[in-house]
């Protein structure tokens, strides 16, 4: 029986009996054998796949995973069927059933497998994805709610390129592949998720797939996109964190080139532009834009590159209507946004210049002139009722506050309390403010400025919002040692948390007590510390010898 079924060579019967007195088994000499014509056999498929015409070549593998197919369940043939499989354009449905019937099976075989049963099987593929795209929002919150607060390493810091480096996206896009089925059906699961959630880091991954697509220069998918070289022109906006004229033109020209008919594009497009990564550029875009208007003696409204960024703003803010409603045309701009709203930003940016100057003037008779203290109704009323205006509202603060502008932030600072759809208690401002006001670490000393800062703004909404609840704990964690130790210990009672108070409040509130502990003098060196002082006067100094 064993010559019957052992390797049948001459020469190998007369060494079999040296392995023997070596000590070593039939079976490792077999097993041994059997591996390496198995991964003879492995280079032999991925070979034919590549040669001859493409009918015959395939031909072979059919006619190879047929034979092959009733051991797949043998441990050791299925590697060999799973790379049959795996270069095989179009394995038999059959086939493919009966590998999806099988957990094990389907956990075993290639994406390329995987693939062609993903793309009639919408909800397997929709279990794949939603792991990954839970994740994915994850990430994004954890970078919001970091405990490192710098104004350089913010949300918005690392570049487009690096962003889609991330594991998520490229998951997404080894999965898709080419499959513009299966791309298809990704979008549908983000526009679906951005609808029911109001998510917009769903349209972060909307653009980083595309463009992560767009680096592997898969055209089946990109040439199919209409948004494409859209999405690429802003990509490149983004990662310089302007708009520039040229890119301007560039951007306008697709807009204006949606045909009639093909209105359904816009929905697409106001997603890529909702993406917090394009607003917070057409924004910082905005305040430069209106800078350099007050330099030029020019009003907004005689701006065509301001006002193109105010229609992709609309566009992207509009993105969740557009898409429920389903209505595919670019939201109207409201006439007062540009007529008054704008003009009374470049009146604020006005009063700081003229402080300036009067500051350096030699003060004669006249005492100092103060710093403007209260802010237009109409500023407020539109931070309210105007979401355009709210969101350049909201960036001109930060602006500001960047720029350690402590008056012109103490300013604007109550407009904030009450803003539209609440932008200004939304994560991603308030990780930037946190961010910023660590430039005015030195004003958290000042009784007045906390009171603003805290009981004027935070604390009104912290009950409310366990997400500014937070953002302030944050913020003292980084910065307690600067507040003023009265004020601190207010602000540590203000903020304790309730019964009904999530994890992370608690977990930070704990962080930030015992940071405080930390520095409480200790009971004997407070007791020290004047005996200590007493002598000192009675010390003789040199003078009195």
């Amino acid at each position: 029986w064993q010559t019957e079924n052992g390797v049948l060579l001459p020469s190998l019967q007369s060494a079999l009996p040296f392995l023997d007195l070596h000590g070593t088994p039939r079976l490792e000499f077999h097993q041994s054998v059997f591996d390496e014509l198995r991964e003879k056999l492995l280079e032999r498929v991925s070979a034919i796949a590549l040669e001859g015409k493409v009918e015959e070549r395939y031909k072979k593998l059919e006619d190879l995973l047929e034979k092959s197919f009733s051991l797949v369940k043998m441990p050791s043939i299925q590697p060999v069927v799973m790379c049959v499989m795996k270069h095989l354009p179009k394995v038999p449905e059959k086939k493919l059933k009966l590998v999806m019937a099988d957990k094990d099976l389907y956990k075993a075989c290639a994406v390329e497998v995987k693939r062609q049963i993903w793309q009639d099987n919408q909800a397997l593929f929709g279990d794949e994805v939603s792991p990954l795209l839970k994740q994915y929002i994850l990430e994004k919150e954890n970078i919001l709610f970091s405990n490192d607060i710098s104004v350089l390493h913010n949300f918005f810091s690392p570049s487009p390129k690096t962003r889609r480096q991330g594991e998520v996206v490229q998951k997404l896009t080894q999965m898709i592949g080419k499959n513009v089925k299966l791309y298809d059906m990704v979008l549908q699961f983000l526009r679906t998720l951005f609808l029911r959630t109001r998510n917009v880091h769903y349209c972060t991954l909307r653009a980083e797939l595309l463009m992560s697509l767009h680096d592997l220069e898969i055209s089946e998918i990109c040439t199919v996109d209409p948004c494409h070289k859209f999405t690429w022109c802003l990509d490149a906006c983004i990662r310089e964190k302007f708009v520039d004229n040229k890119r301007a033109r560039e951007l306008q020209g697709f807009l204006d080139g949606v045909k009639k008919g093909q209105e359904q594009v816009l929905g697409d497009l106001s997603m890529i532009l909702c993406d917090p990564f394009a607003i917070n550029t057409l924004a910082l875009s905005t305040i430069r834009h209106l800078q350099d208007l007050v330099g030029q003696d020019t009003l907004p409204r005689e701006s065509p590159d301001l006002l193109l960024l105010l229609r992709m703003l609309s566009l992207g803010q509009g993105a969740w209507d557009m898409i429920d409603s389903q209505v595919f045309k670019e939201p109207k701009m409201e006439a007062e946004l540009i007529t008054k709203f704008l003009p009374m930003l470049m009146s604020f940016v006005v009063d700081d210049y003229t402080f300036n100057v009067d500051q350096k003037l030699p003060s004669e008779e006249k005492g100092p002139i103060p710093y403007p203290s209260t802010i237009p109704e109409a500023f407020t009323k539109f931070l309210q009722e105007n979401r355009i205006a709210c969101e350049i509202g909201l960036y001109y603060i930060l602006h500001i506050t960047k720029q350690r502008n402590k008056n012109a932030f103490l300013r604007l600072l109550p407009a904030l309390v009450e803003t539209f759809s609440d932008l200004a208690l939304s994560d991603i401002f308030l990780h930037l403010l946190t961010g910023n006001l660590t430039l005015l670490g030195d004003e958290f000393a000042l009784e007045e400025f906390c009171t603003s800062l805290f009981d004027g703004f935070f604390l009104t909404a912290c009950s409310r919002k366990e997400n500014v609840h937070r953002h302030v704990l944050r913020l003292l964690l980084h910065l307690h040692h600067k507040v003023a130790p009265a004020k601190l210990e207010s602000l540590q009672k203000a903020l304790e948390p309730t019964k009904q108070s999530g994890e992370a409040v608690k977990e930070l509130y704990n962080q930030l007590t015992e940071k405080l502990e930390l520095r409480k003098p200790s009971p004997a060196e407070v007791t020290e510390t004047p005996s200590m002082e007493l002598p000192l006067p009675t010390v003789p100094t040199p003078a009195s010898r």
